[in-house]
C-alpha cells in the first residue's frame, strides 16, 4: 500500500485548505493543466469526457422542451454590441478586443464574444416576420471569453465552454413560462444527474443580469458552505427587441416586439461536482457523468485464466456501462488509490479465487463498501448499486446544505452567524439596495443569493435596517 500512500499525500486536507484542496484535485486526477494564456486552462481528456457527459444529457433535455441548435460568430462588432446601452456597461470591464486583423488595424473593434445576445438579436431581425415564425427555440453550445482578474479552474477563467439559449415568443406570458421551464430543466439535471441540490429563486435588481427585466438562478452550496451560481435564466422583455428593431406582424395585424429570453449554464458545473462531492482521497464522481462508471481490476492477474476472464467480464459490461479494464503492470493498490482519485463510482475486482466462486468484488467509492456479487447477474446489482450511490450522493450533499443553512432575525445575529458559520443566511429584506451593499460590506463579501420561490416570513421588518420586510432572502458568500 506504500503506492496508494504516496499518491494520496499530494492532496491537501479539503479541512486544511479548501482552496489549496480543489487545486490538488483538479490536477492529480488529471481533469486539467495550466495554459500558457493567462487565465486559460487546458481541459485535459478525463476532465473533457465530463463535459461531454453532462453536454449529452442536457441536450437531450433543450431538445425534448423543443430546442434547436445553431451556432454564431465569436466576435461582435462594436457598433453591434453598443445597441443595447444596459448590456454594454455590465460586461464592459471583461471585454477582449480585437484591433488588428492580420497586418492591417481593423476599422471597427470586434468584441470576443462574453455571451451572445446580440448576435442573436441581429440574426432575429432578419428571419422574425409574423407571429407563424415565433416561437424562436435557439441553443448554442461554445466558449465565451470574459477577462477575469482572479481565475481557478472550472470556477472562473478568462475563456470557458457553455450553452446559451436565446429565445423569441410571441407573448410576455410564454417568455416567462420559458424562463422558468428553463430554470427547472437546470434544477432537474443538478439532482437528477449531478446528485446536486440547490436554491432556486428570483435575483434582486441588483444582482441580476445586464439588460434583464428579470433573472432566475440555481444556487448549489459548496462542502465549506460557499454558494456556486450554478446556472441562470433571464427574461429580457422587449429592451434588445426596440433596440435592434425586431418585429413581428402580430395575430391582430399590427407589429409588435417580441419577448426574449436567455439561460446557460457552463463548465462551472465541473467545479461543482468537486466541491460538493469530494473528499481527501480525490473525486467522488456522480456515476451518471463518469466517464469511467466501472474500473475493472484484475488481482494476482499473472495467474492462468485471470485476464482472459476479467476481459470477459469487462465486455460483457461495457455493453450497458461505461468501463475500463486495468491490465497495466502497475501494483493493485496504486490502481486502487488512482480509481480513488478519479472518483470512479465502482471498482470491480477479481483474483484467482473470485472465479472459483463465480464471483467478484465491488467497491463502492463513496463509502468504500465491499459488496460480493455473483457473476451471474453482475449487471444488474452494478445498475442498481450505481442507483444507489447516486441516491446516497444526493442525500449527503442535502444534508450538509441544510445543516449550514441558518436563520438570522436581527442585524447582530446575521453579523455573527456570516463570521463564525459560513452557510446560506435566510433573512428579511426590505428590498432597498442600500441595504444589500451594507450587508456585503460589513461581512467581507456576503451577497443576496436569491428570493426562493417559496418565501419564509421569519419576522415583519429588514434585518439590516428595520423597515418593514418585503421578501425573505437567501444570503452567502460565492465562487
Amino acid at each position: 500500500m506504500a503506492d496508494n500512500k504516496k499518491m494520496v499525500e499530494a492532496i491537501t486536507s479539503r479541512d486544511e485548505d479548501f482552496a489549496k484542496w480543489y487545486t490538488d484535485i483538479v490536477k492529480k486526477a488529471e481533469l486539467v493543466d495550466y495554459s500558457g494564456v493567462k487565465g486559460c486552462m487546458v481541459i485535459r481528456p478525463y476532465g473533457y469526457a465530463i463535459w461531454e457527459n453532462i453536454q449529452r444529457d442536457l441536450d437531450r433535455r433543450f431538445k425534448e422542451t423543443g430546442h434547436e441548435n445553431v451556432y454564431m460568430p465569436m466576435f461582435i462588432p462594436e457598433s453591434l454590441l453598443q445597441k443595447e446601452k444596459d448590456h454594454v456597461e455590465g460586461f464592459a470591464p471583461e471585454c477582449a478586443w480585437v484591433t488588428i486583423g492580420g497586418s492591417e488595424k481593423l476599422s471597427e473593434r470586434l468584441v470576443v464574444r462574453p455571451t451572445s445576445e446580440t448576435l442573436f438579436c441581429e440574426h432575429y431581425a432578419k428571419i422574425i416576420n409574423t407571429y407563424r415564425d415565433l416561437p424562436k427555440l435557439y441553443n448554442q453550445w461554445c466558449s465565451v471569453v470574459r477577462w477575469e482578474k482572479t481565475t481557478r479552474p472550472f470556477l472562473r477563467t478568462s475563456e470557458f465552454l457553455w450553452q446559451e439559449g436565446h429565445t423569441m415568443h410571441e407573448t410576455q406570458e410564454e417568455a416567462e413560462a420559458e424562463t422558468l421551464q428553463m430554470l427547472r430543466v437546470y434544477e432537474d439535471f443538478y439532482r437528477e444527474t449531478l446528485a446536486i441540490p440547490a436554491v432556486v429563486g428570483r435575483k434582486t435588481e441588483k444582482e441580476k443580469f445586464a439588460g434583464a427585466e428579470a433573472t432566475y438562478t440555481i444556487e448549489p452550496m459548496m462542502h465549506n458552505g460557499v454558494a456556486l451560481q450554478g446556472g441562470t435564466t433571464h427574461y429580457f422583455g422587449t429592451g434588445f427587441a426596440e433596440s435592434f428593431d425586431i418585429t413581428f406582424q402580430g395575430r391582430d395585424n399590427k407589429l409588435h416586439f417580441p419577448h426574449q429570453t436567455s439561460w446557460g449554464v457552463s463548465t462551472r458545473m465541473i467545479g461543482a461536482i468537486i466541491m460538493v462531492h469530494g473528499d481527501d482521497d480525490g473525486l467522488i464522481l456522480p456515476p451518471r457523468v463518469a466517464p469511467i462508471q466501472v474500473a475493472v481490476v484484475p488481482i494476482a492477474q499473472h495467474k492462468e485464466g485471470v485476464l482472459d476472464k476479467a476481459y470477459e467480464v469487462a465486455e460483457t459490461l461495457k455493453k450497458q456501462f461505461r468501463v475500463k479494464i486495468d491490465a497495466s503492470d502497475n501494483s493493485p493498490g496504486w490502481k486502487f488509490s488512482q480509481y480513488e482519485m478519479q472518483g470512479v463510482p465502482l471498482r470491480l475486482e477479481l483474483g484467482p479465487k473470485d472465479i472459483e466462486k463465480n464471483q467478484c468484488v465491488l467497491v463502492r467509492r463513496d463509502t468504500r463498501e465491499k459488496i460480493f456479487v455473483s457473476l451471474d447477474n453482475l449487471a444488474d446489482e452494478i445498475a442498481k448499486l450505481l442507483d444507489t450511490i447516486h441516491d446516497a450522493m444526493y442525500q449527503r450533499a442535502l444534508e450538509n446544505m441544510q445543516a449550514k443553512t441558518f436563520e438570522a432575525r436581527t442585524f447582530d445575529e446575521f453579523l455573527t452567524t456570516a463570521k463564525e458559520t459560513p452557510g446560506f443566511i435566510k433573512a428579511m429584506w426590505c428590498g432597498d439596495t442600500a441595504c444589500e451593499e451594507k450587508i456585503k460590506e460589513e461581512t467581507g463579501g456576503v451577497k443576496s443569493r436569491c428570493i426562493p420561490f417559496e418565501e419564509e416570513n421569519l419576522s415583519d421588518v429588514c434585518v439590516c435596517c428595520g423597515k418593514p420586510a418585503k421578501h425573505m432572502v437567501y444570503w452567502g458568500k460565492q465562487y
